[in-house]
């Protein structure tokens, strides 16, 4: 379970690598897309009430009212850093015993990530962008505290079709 550094007296270690990464990709979208996916939307919540599906039809409006809203708020700048114990991302600090593996996808200039798996099945993967940093001294100071994850060649399936659509 991560620790909240800030509500927790939390010894994170010494810092090896620390850079500030944003807290979510924000797309340029222009009206194409809008009229598109208004369009994709209107055509699902139509087939939904036809159907007699009326919490697909809720959920198709509420994941419309979120992409607006999101679009609308610029994303926050958030903290990380590998430290000698563990990673902390903004307020939360994982120990490497909570992650189970990391791998890199870099193909610069488009992918540049580096990726933590988690223990529990039931966590997400952690996505972080290197920017501009070279990925070479991060791996081989992550092989010193977690196993990496050679099988993973290429950049998840769920983050290209967010790319693709812009979600």
């Amino acid at each position: 379970m991560p620790k909240n550094i800030l509500k927790e007296d939390v010894n994170i270690g010494q810092v090896q690598y620390e850079w500030t990464i944003k807290e979510y990709t924000q797309y340029s979208r222009g009206k194409n897309w809008y009229w598109i996916m208004g369009l994709v939307a209107v055509t699902l919540a139509g087939y939904a009430v036809f159907a007699g599906n009326y919490l697909f039809a809720l959920i198709i409006v509420l994941f419309g009212i979120i992409l607006f809203m999101q679009d609308m708020v610029a994303p926050m700048d958030v903290y990380f850093a590998i430290t000698n114990t563990g990673i902390v991302i903004g307020k939360k600090y994982f120990r490497y015993s909570e992650l189970s593996s990391f791998w890199v996808i870099y193909n610069p200039p488009m992918i540049k990530n580096l990726y933590f798996s988690q223990e529990s099945v039931l966590k997400h993967r952690i996505q972080v962008p290197l920017l501009d940093y070279d990925p070479r001294p991060i791996r081989e100071y992550l092989t010193q505290y977690l196993e990496e994850d050679l099988e993973q060649e290429e950049e998840p399936l769920t983050e290209r079709l967010s790319n693709i659509l812009k979600i």
